[in-house]
C-alpha cells in the first residue's frame, strides 16, 4: 500500500468518517474544542486578553514525588493515544511506522530536515510571539515553572516529545491518510489539519492561532512533499525543548515580553490541555 492511498469505495466512507470523529473525540479534537471555548472566556473575561497567562507545563501536585509520577503517568497515557492511532494505520501487510516515515531508516535526511524546519517556523514564531503579546492580542505563555528542580528538564524533554508526536502523527499522519481515503484533495487536507491545528492552540490566544496555523501548512505541504513524518516530529520536538527547557533564561532576559503579568489575572486553561 502507498503512503497516500486512493479514496476509498464510498461503502467503506461511513466507516472512516465515524472512526475519524471517534479519534479526534478522545485525542486532539477534544483539546481543541476545549482551547477554543478557553479563548471565548478569556476574550468575555474583564481582564485584557494581552494580561492574561496560560501554564503548558503546570505541577501536577505539591509533592515533588507524586509530581513527577503524575507527569510521568500523562507522557505515558498521551502516548498510548498515539499508539493507538498507529494501531489503526496499521493494515496486513504493510507496516504503519515505516509507511508514514516514523522510523529511524533515514535519520540523517530526517534531522537535517528537522533542524531546517525548526529555524524557519521558529525564529518567524518567536517574532509573532512578541508582536502578539505588544498587540494584547496572545496570552502570556508560562511554558515551564520558573522554580524547576533538576528532574524538571528530563520531564520538560518528555513533554516535548509527547507534543511532537501527538500532533503530528495525528494532525498529520492519521488525518492526510484518512482523509485522503474520503477523496478530499491535498489542498483541502492540508488546510482543514492546519485549522484543526490553529484551534488546538487558541487557549494561548490570537496569535497562536495564526502561527499554529501557518505551521501546519507548513508542515502539511513538507509531509506531503517528503513522504516522512518524522522530520516534522523532531522539528517540533526540538521547537518545543526550546521553548520549555529555555524558559526561565528568557524571562531572566525579557520579562517585559516572557514574564507572566504582575499581578494575579484569571487564567481560564482548557480541561484537556494541549
Amino acid at each position: 500500500m502507498t503512503l497516500f492511498p486512493d479514496p476509498s469505495p464510498a461503502g467503506v466512507r461511513p466507516r472512516i468518517r465515524w472512526e475519524i470523529a471517534l479519534v479526534l473525540a478522545v485525542t486532539v479534537g477534544q483539546s481543541a474544542v476545549y482551547s477554543v471555548l478557553s479563548l471565548i472566556r478569556r476574550l468575555l473575561a474583564p481582564v485584557p486578553l494581552g494580561d492574561q497567562q496560560a501554564q503548558v507545563n503546570p505541577s501536577r501536585d505539591i509533592a515533588a514525588f507524586w509530581d513527577v509520577v503524575y507527569q510521568l503517568l500523562s507522557v505515558f497515557f498521551a502516548l498510548a493515544l498515539v499508539g493507538l492511532v498507529v494501531y489503526l494505520l496499521w493494515e496486513p501487510g504493510s507496516n504503519a511506522l515505516r509507511r508514514i516515515g516514523l522510523d529511524f531508516t533515514r535519520f540523517g535526511g530526517d534531522l537535517g530536515h528537522g533542524l531546517l524546519l525548526a529555524a524557519a517556523i521558529g525564529i518567524p514564531g518567536l517574532a509573532l510571539y512578541v508582536v502578539g503579546r505588544a498587540l494584547g492580542i496572545t496570552v502570556a505563555v508560562v511554558a515551564s515553572p520558573l522554580d524547576a528542580a533538576w528532574w524538571s528538564v528530563p520531564l520538560l524533554v518528555l513533554s516535548a516529545i509527547r507534543a511532537g508526536l501527538t500532533e503530528e502523527v495525528i494532525f498529520i499522519a492519521y488525518l492526510f491518510d484518512r482523509l485522503r481515503r474520503l477523496g478530499w484533495n491535498w489542498w483541502a487536507i492540508i488546510l482543514s489539519t492546519a485549522a484543526l491545528r490553529g484551534a488546538y492552540h487558541a487557549y494561548q490566544g490570537i496569535g497562536a492561532i495564526v502561527g499554529n496555523f501557518v505551521m501546519g501548512v507548513v508542515f502539511g505541504w513538507c509531509y506531503k512533499r517528503w513522504g516522512r513524518i518524522m522530520p516534522l516530529v523532531i522539528a517540533h520536538t526540538i521547537l518545543d525543548v526550546v521553548a520549555f527547557v529555555g524558559y526561565p533564561l528568557a524571562v531572566a532576559l525579557w520579562p517585559g515580553v516572557f514574564g507572566a503579568p504582575p499581578s494575579p489575572t484569571p487564567t481560564p486553561t482548557p480541561t484537556s490541555t494541549p
